[in-house]
């Protein structure tokens, strides 16, 4: 944790690679823990959606749930895709002219994929 007048923040985690170079960002440990916690709770949706289709229940109740389930991993997409935003993106133009082109290029893919 950096502390900034007196206000600890969560830096982010610094991935390196097997050369020794450290890449972009990784998740923070607050990030993690939220994402984690999240996921935690998908599973348990999923599990909850294959023992509603074992049942059987009705078409309905397993589409309902089914949309939850979409709708909270787009939630953990969303807090993922911000954080790169937010984290990754200028640490990597920090870098380089040729790392920042390739993070953007790589936002920009990874935006386009989400929106389909």
């Amino acid at each position: 944790m950096a502390e900034q007048s007196g206000v600890a923040t969560l830096e982010p985690h610094v991935i390196v690679d097997p050369s020794g170079q450290a890449t972009a960002p990784a998740l923070d440990n607050e990030h993690q823990r939220d994402v984690l916690a999240r996921l935690k709770r998908i599973e348990g949706q999923l599990r909850g959606i294959r023992k509603m289709i074992e049942e059987p229940r009705p078409c309905i109740a397993i589409l309902q749930q089914l949309a939850a389930a979409e709708a909270a991993i787009g939630r953990v997409s969303h807090v993922i895709l911000k954080f790169h935003v937010e984290k990754c993106v200028p640490h990597s133009m920090a870098q380089g002219s040729d790392e920042h082109i390739e993070s953007l290029a790589e936002l920009v893919d990874i935006v386009d994929r989400f929106s389909r």
